[in-house]
């Protein structure tokens, strides 16, 4: 069955953050953990959602942590926050072409709403699911299956792309198809290494993918 639905993870995968989120995480961490940490540590916390990761550096004071982190984030996210070189124009090209396009996120939607309008993206998906819709974070499926729902789509014809282990995992887990972005900060032998059906180099090959 050929692709008409197509969900992509938001940070890292479509919009630049990881620099903004880096350095978030390091603001946070200089305060709060008994340690510095190195950058390859940090990219550790990339990707899963932001209680998980920061419960591993302080966990009694997880809570504390988070609203430091996210005023950090928020206050810097406009100087850093960018579109991947050719998104907008592949996101508006399927857009054109028909397809369903989704977000699937493990971000709040307040601070995915701005990532959406800085970088014009805004009001190019038809559902966008965050880590306050579900019970259950990537990798498992929920959010895909929650975001098919929405599109009344089903799992055969839909394509789960991201930069992370965990949105692979979790198409695997939904029983879509899936790709990796090798601009992944975490180099993409990582991803290569979970078998995705496709591997993009610029988001323009989905055009090409989808018979566009």
């Amino acid at each position: 069955m050929s692709i008409r639905t197509i969900l992509f993870d938001l940070d890292g995968t479509l919009i630049d953050t990881n620099e903004l989120i880096i350095a978030s995480f390091t603001h946070t961490i200089e305060q709060y953990a008994d340690r510095p940490y190195e950058r390859k540590e940090i990219l550790d916390f990339i990707g899963p959602p932001l209680r998980d990761s920061l419960s591993k550096v302080n966990p009694a004071k997880v809570e504390e942590m988070i609203v430091t982190y996210r005023k950090h984030n928020i206050e810097n996210h406009n100087s850093y926050v960018k579109a991947y070189d050719g998104v907008v124009e592949t996101i508006k090209t399927l857009k054109k072409q028909g397809y369903r396009l989704g977000i699937v996120t493990t971000k709040m939607r307040n601070t995915v709403q701005m990532g959406l309008e800085l970088t014009g993206l805004d009001g190019l998906f038809e559902t966008v699911i965050t880590l306050d819709d579900v019970k259950n974070a990537k990798p498992h499926p929920e959010p895909i299956v929650k975001a098919l729902s929405h599109l009344d789509s089903q799992a055969s014809e839909a394509l789960m792309v991201g930069d992370n282990t965990h949105d692979i995992e979790a198409g695997q887990n939904a029983g879509t198809k899936t790709a990796g972005v090798a601009w992944t900060i975490k180099g993409r032998e990582v991803l290569d290494n979970l078998k995705p059906d496709y591997m993009l180099t610029h988001m323009s090959e989905l055009v090409e993918i989808t018979g566009g």
